[in-house]
């Protein structure tokens, strides 16, 4: 008893141990563009997967983690997440290609890539379906983290983060449909597949729904924002877990919790303050998680089985590209036909060169049972495929958004807001100084101190209206600021006026009303 005891102790101190080596990397390569100006050009899931190449060179490994956990552990709160900060207005205007992207273009990716694998590299069809199933989720953290930061239009930020949320659901029931095939627990078929589809993603919905709704009205009683982030944590792993073991799919569960608990339980339950909170939580939960995945990617890379199957590699990656242009051009002009929403062709361009693949590819890749045949071929095939994805194409996007003229004026709205804020507070400090007059304190003090402040709001005034001359756009931009913070203002009133319990209506009609009027007075 007593050996068992202390070598559970000394698992726990090594895992420790790595879990503290992981956070120590990840934030060394964090400050490195704080350091040095030219890292600032390399997005910082990418200097992740540099580093953890250098790592392996070196013959240092990070992590180890049982196959069975790694899906459990990571996709969790990378789905959250993502879910959670993808506002449903805008998701909802482009549904339908998101959608057609989703599925289809997981249906159109699978079957190129396990058909070019068995035909061009003469892999069993089983290997080559579950390479192309793994492949077909794409990953665009670092391109959307690079979209944010240059300020490209949010409908082409929604489109790729939509079809990545959603993608990854169908590709994960994909995949363990195509897992379980070759160990004789499902039967292939078109009405079995399609049953198999359903139910797991039905499940997926139904109780994710019920569980998203339910913690959003739950929080409508309470303010106690650790109680409400821990509810939020519970929610994504504890939405996995049940529809796990209930049949249905735990990724569709977890983007719906996500999108619900985003999109209205932030809303109707929580305050302001405990929305930042949250958020910021799941902002580090993310960072942390993404950097042992990225850092992983590299870590784990074995150079020598990259080179026994290189030529294996090269047909994926031409397999994978080939497919993903087919399936964004032939669903994009469909989409158009039927919505008469347009998607531009260097939007639907950026839409097939950004298709990263990342953590979820790898997640599943290593999620592959022991006892499969050729596993190690699989592993070493996804791996090098989400390598060149991630230094490839992950390297050129942004030289391919300024090409295409793509590239928005964050830089310059950024500069608008620091302005607009800075006179604000400056505008707060003048009226304190004014009702503040202290005994003991000199009044010429005063006096110079507000002359000081006036002067300082005058050159930002000034530098605000030369800003809004040259750029007329911005104006817009501050009205629209504006407005969202005066309907903020309102629902928080609102959301206080239940949870004090002096309105007794529900909150989520009053706000459905609210957001429909606002968006009224947009039109």
């Amino acid at each position: 008893m007593m050996i068992e005891s202390e070598i559970g102790e000394q698992i726990i101190a090594t895992n420790l141990k790595q879990f503290l080596l992981v956070l120590s990397v990840s934030l060394s390569v964090a400050t490195l563009p704080q350091i040095f100006s030219w890292f600032r050009q390399i997005p910082y899931t990418l200097l992740l997967v540099i580093v953890g190449l250098g790592l392996a060179i070196a013959d240092v490994r990070l992590v180890t983690l049982s196959p069975g956990l790694i899906l459990f552990i990571f996709l969790p709160p990378l789905l959250f997440e993502a879910a959670w900060n993808l506002h449903w207005k805008e998701l909802k205007e482009d549904f339908f290609p998101i959608c057609l992207y989703a599925v289809f273009g997981v249906v159109i990716s699978i079957l190129g890539v396990a058909i070019g694998l068995n035909q061009l590299a003469g892999l069993s069809l089983t290997t080559a379906l579950l390479i192309g199933a793994s492949l077909s989720a794409t990953d665009p953290v670092s391109v959307t983290a690079l979209f944010r930061e240059l300020g490209v239009g949010k409908r082409l930020v929604t489109l790729m983060e939509g079809e990545s949320l959603f993608n990854d659901g169908m590709a994960v029931v994909a995949f363990g449909f195509l897992v379980a095939l070759p160990l004789g627990k499902v039967q292939l078929g078109l009405q079995p597949i399609l049953i198999e589809l359903l139910t797991v993603v039905g499940i997926g919905v139904a109780v994710g729904s019920l569980i998203g709704f339910g913690i959003s009205y739950l929080t409508q009683r309470f303010d106690l924002p650790m109680v409400e982030q821990s509810l939020t944590l519970v929610s994504a792993y504890g939405t996995y877990l049940i529809i796990e073991d209930l049949g249905g799919s735990g990724v569709i569960g977890v983007v719906t919790t996500g999108l619900i608990l985003g999109n209205f339980g932030s809303r109707i339950g929580m305050n302001p303050r405990t929305r930042i909170i949250v958020s910021e939580f799941w902002e580090f939960l993310a960072f942390f998680v993404n950097s042992i995945v990225f850092l992983l990617i590299g870590d784990q890379i074995r150079f020598a089985s990259l080179g026994e199957n290189l030529g294996i590699i090269f047909v994926t990656v031409i397999a994978m590209i080939v497919m993903r242009a087919l399936a964004i051009y032939i669903l994009s002009f469909v989409s158009t036909n039927i919505t008469k929403s347009e998607i531009s062709l260097p939007e639907q361009t950026i839409l097939w060169w950004g298709g990263l693949r990342g953590s979820v590819s790898i997640a599943l890749a290593l999620s592959v049972p022991t006892i499969l045949p050729e596993r190690d071929k699989i592993i070493a095939t996804v791996f090098g495929v989400v390598l060149f994805t991630l230094l490839v194409q992950g390297l050129t996007i942004k030289p391919l958004l300024e090409k295409l003229n793509l590239l928005g004026d964050a830089g310059l709205r950024e500069q608008y807001l620091e302005l607009s804020a800075r006179n604000v507070a400056l505008e707060r400090v003048l009226q304190h100084l004014q009702a503040d007059q202290r005994l003991g304190i000199d009044h010429e003090f005063y006096r110079y101190q507000e002359a000081l402040i006036k002067g300082e709001i005058h050159d930002l005034q000034r530098q605000i209206d030369q800003l809004q001359n040259e750029y007329p756009h911005l104006k817009e931009f501050s009205t629209e600021q504006f407005r969202g913070e005066l309907l903020a203002i309102e629902a928080d009133t609102y959301a206080e006026f239940v949870r004090s319990g002096r309105l007794n209506k529900e909150l989520a009609p009053m706000l459905q009303n609210l957001l429909q009027s606002g968006n009224q007075k947009e039109v």
